[in-house]
C-alpha cells in the first residue's frame, strides 16, 4: 500500500457534540468529493471529552444501569457500531476521517488495523493487548494475578461509501468509576482498566498521544502532517 498523507486535528479537551459537528463537516466534504469524482482528504482527529456517555446505533437501553439523572455526564445516541461507552478526561479519544476506497482498503482490514494501532502502543510500557472473539476493543487478559480480562481500548466506527467516522478511546488516566454506571459495550463480566492503573504510577497524556501517532503511522504506512488543518478545529 503506497504512503498517504493524513492531516492531523487535536482539539484538545471538548464537548462531544462540537467534535461531532466537525467529524461531520469533514466526512461530508470527503463524500461529496467522492461523489464528484475529486480528491478526498484523510483527517486524523485527536481529543478529549468532558464526562459524556454514548450509545451506538445496536445499543440498549438496559445496559446503563442508572437514570438519566445518577449519569453525571451528558448522554446521546450516535450512528456508530458498539453498544454505550464513556468518554471522559484522561481518554485520549480518536476520530480518523479516512477514505478507505483511496488507501485500498476494506473495513475489516480498517478496524484490524485500529485494533493493531492500540496493541503497538503498548508495547513501549510493556503490555500486551489482545482481540477476543466477539468482544471489540483492545484487552490486557486474566494474568499477573487478574481476576478477569480488562478492556483498555473501546473501538466503534461507522462508514458510508468507505469514508469512515467515529473510532476509538484509550483509557490513560481516565476515572473509571463511571464504568461502573454501564455495562460497556454490553459485555457482562468484563472489566475496564487504564494505563495509570495498570502501571500503578502517574502517565504523561502528551507523550502516550504521541506514542499512539507514531504507532497509526507505522500500521497504517502513513505519513502525519501534525497540526495541518488546525483552522477546522473549534
Amino acid at each position: 500500500m503506497p504512503d498517504y498523507t493524513i492531516q492531523i486535528i487535536d482539539t484538545g479537551l471538548k464537548p462531544y457534540q462540537q467534535v461531532l459537528r466537525l467529524q461531520e463537516e469533514l466526512f461530508n466534504k470527503n463524500i461529496e468529493a467522492k461523489l464528484q469524482g475529486a480528491t478526498t482528504t484523510h483527517h486524523l482527529i485527536l481529543c478529549e471529552h468532558p464526562p459524556v456517555f454514548t450509545l451506538g446505533k445496536s445499543g440498549k437501553r438496559e445496559n446503563i444501569l442508572v437514570s438519566d439523572d445518577e449519569l453525571h455526564a451528558e448522554f446521546y445516541h450516535v450512528n456508530r457500531g458498539g453498544d454505550v461507552t464513556f468518554h471522559g478526561p484522561g481518554q485520549l479519544v480518536v476520530y480518523p476521517i479516512l477514505d478507505l476506497d483511496a488507501l485500498h482498503m476494506g473495513l475489516a482490514q480498517y478496524i484490524f488495523n485500529i485494533e493493531e494501532t492500540i496493541i503497538q502502543s503498548l508495547k513501549p510500557y510493556s503490555l500486551t493487548g489482545e482481540r477476543i472473539e466477539n468482544a471489540a476493543g483492545i484487552w490486557l487478559r486474566n494474568d499477573n494475578g487478574h481476576p478477569h480480562d480488562r478492556k483498555i481500548g473501546a473501538i466503534g466506527v461507522k462508514a458510508s461509501r468507505n469514508v469512515t467516522m467515529h473510532g476509538l478511546a484509550f483509557n490513560v488516566y481516565t476515572d473509571l468509576t463511571y464504568f461502573d454506571k454501564i455495562v460497556p459495550c454490553g459485555l457482562e463480566g468484563k472489566g475496564v482498566t487504564s494505563l495509570q492503573k495498570e502501571l500503578k504510577k502517574a502517565v504523561d497524556f502528551e507523550a502516550y498521544k504521541l506514542n499512539f501517532i507514531a504507532s497509526f503511522q507505522r500500521v497504517f504506512n502513513s505519513t502525519a502532517v501534525t497540526g495541518t488543518g488546525k483552522s477546522l478545529a473549534l
